[in-house]
């Protein structure tokens, strides 16, 4: 789902990381960020809140973990871009809960939300933070006992994180992923009957609402819509930094599609590379060079660098990195500079079947990972995804 998500930019030297990272002339050990879990097995869900260890890469759960997800069954969970707030997307009763970060790493629940649908399964938030999509499955007066098209909820975003009154976008059957910056914004559904399950919409910039490109067909009732060529089931949907590139995983034909979006907002196919079974959430490090992806039939974690024109390329250092039981969702933290290229960048996986995060050290000269002493570290039953956010202090 995506990431898409974190914080990005360049820090020139080792001093200008220690200062935003809290360092002091005291103390070498200090929490470089946060990794937050989502986990559907109790009721009501739960978060698992962990302290990332700057020097390590270790995980250490926060004092309050794990804390209520404020809802049933929590799906996805996404970070505002100042770091200071999460949603957490609660499946079972189409809900939403903003919580506040406190400078501790704690979560403080604010409210609760509703989505205009049922079922929602996803979320995004554009780079500017203007507004925070949810994607459901059914719109209103559809249920599973009698099926029909999904929806996107459309919340603006206030100044303090609050949520204001949603719109609806309608889509097609059965979407299940979404990113979204200013101008476009791009919607995967698993709808069998076709393989153009890749939506694109025009983002209205002061309400936020859809408008189907050109190519992009939504019809009403229980009738496919029509839109790019990817696969009957789409997997997850990344944007990289410079909003040129899409990369959709096809669990279909275990593979990753890189797609080039043009000035109209159209995307384009690039190329495909190969990936393990069952390929699900993506993420793409602070520096913009690689991408890694959740394979969840094969429990493990692929690599990828980008080609000149921004194709997907299988790495050759971090092809298939054996992570858990179900991993289905990845994330990074850190950002490599050049006095510190393979130092305190790390990344965490999510393990559905297995109830852990697996940790990794990520080498920035190469995209290379390597195992971060004491993974997998534990987390509550069934856990669907995970975010992180760097510290503020």
């Amino acid at each position: 789902m995506v990431f898409t998500r974190f914080g990005r930019g360049a820090i020139s030297a080792s001093v200008s990381i220690a200062m935003g990272l809290g360092l002091t002339a005291c103390s070498r050990t200090y929490t470089a960020g946060y990794v937050y879990m989502t986990a559907s097995q109790a009721n009501p869900g739960l978060v698992n809140g962990y302290k990332v260890d700057y020097q390590s890469g270790v995980l250490v759960p926060l004092e309050d973990s794990p804390a209520p997800s404020g809802g049933k069954n929590p799906v996805a969970i996404v970070a505002a871009p100042n770091s200071k707030h999460i949603y957490v997307v609660n499946r079972d009763d189409s809900s939403i809960v903003w919580f506040a970060i406190g400078t501790d790493g704690k979560l403080y629940a604010q409210k609760t939300y509703n989505t205009t649908g049922s079922f929602p399964l996803s979320a995004a938030i554009d780079p500017s933070g203007k507004f925070l999509y949810v994607v459901f499955t059914y719109q209103m007066g559809y249920t599973t006992a009698l099926p029909g098209p999904g929806g996107v909820s459309i919340f603006p975003i206030a100044a303090d994180n609050s949520l204001g009154t949603p719109l609806t976008a309608n889509v097609g059957r059965n979407p299940t992923g979404i990113v979204a910056n200013s101008q476009f914004a791009y919607v995967i559904s698993q709808d069998t009957a076709t393989t153009q399950n890749l939506l694109g919409f025009s983002v209205n910039a002061t309400t936020g609402q859809l408008t189907p490109l050109p190519g992009v067909t939504i019809n009403a009732d229980n009738v496919p819509s029509l839109g790019y060529v990817v696969s009957t089931t789409p997997g997850g949907i990344i944007e990289d930094a410079t909003l040129k590139h899409l990369y959709v995983t096809d669990q279909a034909n275990n593979r990753i599609v890189g797609y080039t979006i043009g000035a109209n907002g159209v995307p384009t196919q690039l190329a495909v590379a190969a990936t393990g079974g069952t390929p699900a959430g993506m993420t793409i490090e602070a520096s913009g060079k690689y991408l890694y992806l959740a394979n969840v039939a094969d429990g493990s974690i692929g690599g990828y660098t980008f080609g000149a024109n921004g194709e997907p390329v299988q790495s050759t250092v971090a092809t298939s990195v054996q992570s858990g039981t179900g991993t289905n969702c990845v994330t990074t933290i850190g950002i490599p500079t050049s006095a510190s290229p393979t130092h305190a960048v790390y990344l965490y996986a999510s393990n559905n079947l297995s109830n852990t995060v697996t940790g990794e050290q990520l080498d920035a000269t190469d995209g290379s990972l390597k195992q971060i002493q004491g993974t997998p570290f534990g987390g509550s039953g069934l856990p669907t995804c995970l975010v992180s956010v760097p510290s503020l202090r």
